[in-house]
């Protein structure tokens, strides 16, 4: 297989109350898992198989839709597993903050804008916060599985993404039913700011 699944970095019952144990289980294990196959599956025999996942997303107008959809949310789960965990929460410090406070003028209109994207994303979707290719943060959404790396996005959301909540109802339906706005609520409890500043500092992929 050209990709493999990567175990959850935490137990799934750790993110309670914010996550239940059962959603963590079938998101990672039932969904994630599927995206996996059905990209394996599409690019079984072909050149795609010695690329790496960026590779492909950044050249996605060229492929399959079976490839942009699975890709996509194979990509974009692997980032999101990571960018939680159960010591989260509260407001980030370091060069993330700095360069929050630079952008939004303080973490409260960060936060309210970075809400109001996930909520206002139609249907299934993302909401991401994002450095751009001169390192500026900006915030965006995509529909279904696409994400700010893809060449298929519009130019304004196109970037590294930093942090993303994914706001398809499979993330949090057991728990919160159509409640979006109380499961992106509980979500800033269980950011995981540390990745998010690893994320921030590193160079573009």
């Amino acid at each position: 297989m050209a990709f493999e699944l990567r175990p959850l970095p935490y137990a799934p019952e750790a993110l309670e109350p914010y996550i239940d144990a059962t959603t963590m289980q079938l998101h990672h294990a039932k969904h994630h898992q599927a995206y996996l196959d059905k990209l394996n599956k599409a690019i079984e025999g072909t050149d795609l198989k010695e690329k790496t996942i960026e590779d492909i997303l950044k050249n996605v107008s060229n492929y399959s839709p079976i490839v942009r959809n699975n890709g996509g949310g194979y990509y974009n789960h692997n980032l999101f597993w990571p960018m939680l965990t159960p010591n989260g929460g509260g407001e980030p410090t370091g060069p993330i903050a700095e360069a929050i406070n630079q952008t939004f003028k303080d973490f409260a209109q960060f936060k309210q804008e970075f809400t109001q994207a996930a909520l206002n994303q139609f249907g299934s979707g993302w909401a991401w916060l994002c450095k751009n290719a001169t390192g500026d943060l900006f915030i965006c959404a995509t529909p279904n599985q696409d994400n700010p790396i893809m060449d298929v996005v519009e130019e304004k959301s196109k970037g590294m993404p930093l942090l993303g909540i994914d706001v398809w109802e499979h993330a949090y339906y057991l728990k919160y039913q159509n409640r979006r706005a109380e499961y992106i609520e509980a979500f800033w409890n269980i950011v995981n700011w540390a990745e998010v500043n690893k994320r921030f500092q590193a160079p573009k992929p």
